[in-house]
């Protein structure tokens, strides 16, 4: 099998209640931004992946389209221990076109993906809601919203103020005690200093983990944050591949890791990371930046498969107003169950790829 075409669709989704407005301390948000790919074959397999176009300077689905197929085209989609080893385009891209290999070769086994990562250890995957920064009374009725839904775990932004992420967890707390786990992500805002005082500030609260407070790197930060609090420190922007991942547990700087595709170059390496964590005996949780149903299902597949994703999973992917996806992945409970079709188990809709696309 080779591939025969490329092709990089950028969209651009809005965001409905209770997401939107989703507010960070780096910019607020209505909409979803993602790049879909789609890998062709010469033996009529179609393949969707997708990446996170966040903030990338120049965005040009047509640049990314060009630049996938010239390296892409031609190969074996199957090989991707080789396609790691060898591709030198841009990791986001990278990650996108990983996601469609996978599918690809799922459907060329007939089997879901999470079979060929080693088989079906969770027939339903947990979801953390995500929610933007709120006010203490707003925080505590969205808390509220989500027990309601079915949902055991909140994730917060946070990273703008101190005082306000303080407020916000109060809000959370005393509006719904300890119905919800909490994590709260500051997305790198504070210095250790910083970070270590609303860390202690927060211990009567008892959060499942405050992630990536600080920058990510020096590690060493993050080995003196976790001296200085019993709050559970967790890293993302510091979990950029197998070796970095390798690196965080040696120095037993982390509590919890979360690999996410875009950082990591895609699926397998995500699935390298939950074995040196599961190893290490440390949990991972796989992050989300705002995904429709491609990277949601990747998400699902790695998580149902790897022991070592014990935690709920990050998701905002209920705040869409709807998926680019033919069959978008139903939610009950706060949880997806596996998809049982051949691959990622989701197919790209090219009418709402065209509603959504945005033309660069």
């Amino acid at each position: 099998m080779r591939v025969t075409a490329v092709t990089v669709h950028i969209v651009e989704v809005p965001q409905i209640w209770p997401i939107a407005p989703y507010r960070s301390h780096i910019r607020s948000s209505s909409t979803t931004m993602s790049a879909i790919v789609e890998v062709n074959t010469d033996e009529g397999i179609t393949g969707w992946g997708e990446h996170n176009v966040n903030f990338l300077p120049n965005l040009s689905a047509r640049a990314q389209t060009a630049a996938a197929a010239e390296w892409l085209v031609g190969r074996d989609p199957q090989n991707l221990e080789a396609f790691h080893r060898d591709c030198p385009l841009e990791t986001r891209l990278k990650s996108g076109i990983e996601l469609a290999l996978w599918d690809i070769c799922g459907k060329a086994a007939g089997e879901p993906v999470a079979v060929l990562l080693g088989g079906v250890i969770r027939e339903e995957v947990e979801l953390a809601a995500c929610m933007g920064i709120q006010t203490y009374e707003r925080a505590g009725e969205l808390a509220a919203w989500y027990v309601e839904q079915g949902y055991t775990t909140l994730k917060t932004k946070a990273g703008s103020d101190p005082e306000e992420d303080f407020e916000m967890v109060r809000g959370v707390r005393d509006a719904v005690g300890d119905r919800l786990k909490l994590r709260i992500d500051p997305n790198r805002a504070y210095s250790p200093q910083q970070a270590a005082a609303l860390a202690k500030r927060l211990e009567p609260y008892s959060l499942e983990y405050l992630e990536q407070p600080i920058p990510a790197e020096p590690l060493e930060d993050a080995v003196w944050l976790r001296a200085q609090t019993t709050t559970p420190i967790a890293l993302n922007e510091s979990v950029t591949d197998p070796q970095s991942a390798w690196e965080i547990l040696k120095r037993n700087a982390a509590a919890v890791i979360l690999p996410d595709t875009p950082q990591a170059g895609g699926i397998l390496p995500c699935v390298k990371i939950g074995h040196l964590c599961e190893a290490a005996g440390i949990p991972s949780v796989m992050h989300c930046g705002h995904d429709m149903g491609p990277k949601t299902a990747a998400m699902v597949h790695v998580a149902a498969a790897g022991p070592a994703y014990s935690l709920a999973n990050d998701s905002t992917y209920y705040g869409l107003v709807e998926d680019i996806c033919v069959e978008p992945l139903p939610i009950v409970r706060g949880r997806i169950r596996v998809p049982t079709k051949p691959g990622l188990g989701v197919e790209g809709d090219r009418e709402k790829l065209e509603k959504y696309r945005v033309d660069c």
